[in-house]
């Protein structure tokens, strides 16, 4: 019970300090942080045109047209192949939350004995139509140093396009995002989709991290040509990043209320059990004088 109190108050107190230092950026008024009021209105209305709807078994137009990171024109039918396909909807200037998705993908994909390139391929597409092929040559790059697999490159696609060619795709898969004016940055979910070889959407995969037996089965299953079960509808939202705080608002309040909650439930444990043992001390009491 100590130890459970001990952890309860350790979670408490993290979350009383990212509510302090929540509260003390926002007293600041940093220039072009919004005033909570606006943040919460503006997170409101676009959370609502947020979604990554399953569209499993849905056809992905493998005729839309991208460039690679070199500046190659490509059509998505050219990075398609005999192999599954999982596919990145990121932006490559993301302030965090794409960058986790990659990376989370990237740990995922280490642990597995299957190889990019071999067994299946990584296509990773900006939907931010004013990214060019530089930033994806280095978002590429990065990626595949934290791989380290050599000879794996090849598998390995980073893409951007045209405004058309985005919607088109984003539409297929079910990826809506927003443009937020306010702090200029995109609000969008967080996820990757595993495609058959042939274009098909078959397996979802939501979040920043990823099983990688729940993977491997997922890729097996697209590479037979097969469309899996509707994963569990966990998102998680890039919005609304401080770069005073260096977070983003939604996902920090959702951590200091959980946090809060469990706070509150493990002080009422507390006190339950002290009144329990304050009743019972008078009973033990009485016994004792009797004997």
């Amino acid at each position: 019970m100590v130890k459970i109190l001990s952890s309860v108050g350790r979670l408490g107190a993290v979350a009383l300090a990212v509510a302090m230092t929540a509260g003390g950026a926002s007293a600041q008024k940093l220039p072009n942080v919004p005033t909570p009021g606006e943040a919460a209105s503006t997170q409101s209305n676009l959370l609502k045109e947020i979604q990554f709807e399953q569209r499993l078994d849905a056809q992905v137009p493998l005729d839309l047209l991208f460039r690679d990171e070199t500046g190659r024109a490509v059509a998505l039918k050219d990075v398609f192949g005999p192999r599954p396909v999982i596919l990145a909807l990121v932006y490559y200037e993301c302030p965090m939350l794409c960058s986790q998705v990659l990376s989370g993908l990237t740990s995922a994909l280490d642990v597995l004995d299957f190889n990019v390139g071999t067994e299946f391929d990584v296509v990773a597409i900006s939907f931010n139509p004013k990214e060019g092929p530089g930033l994806a040559q280095g978002k590429k790059q990065s990626t595949i140093e934290r791989y380290r697999r050599p000879g794996t490159e090849r598998g390995w696609h980073f893409l951007t396009g045209p405004p058309e060619s985005i919607a088109q795709l984003t539409q297929a898969v079910g990826f809506k995002y927003a443009w937020d004016e306010t702090t200029k940055q995109y609000a969008h979910a967080a996820g990757v989709v595993v495609l058959t070889p042939g274009g098909k959407v078959s397996k979802y995969f939501y979040g920043i991290e990823y099983a990688p037996r729940d993977l491997k089965f997922g890729l097996m299953q697209a590479a037979d040509g097969k469309i899996g079960s509707p994963a569990e509808k966990l998102l998680l939202y890039c919005y609304h990043y401080d770069p005073a705080t260096g977070t983003y608002g939604l996902v920090a309040m959702t951590a200091v209320r959980i946090a809060g909650g469990l706070t509150i439930l493990g002080m009422a444990a507390f006190w339950f059990v002290m009144w329990r043992r304050s009743r019972k001390a008078p009973r033990l009491a009485d016994s004792l004088q009797g004997v």
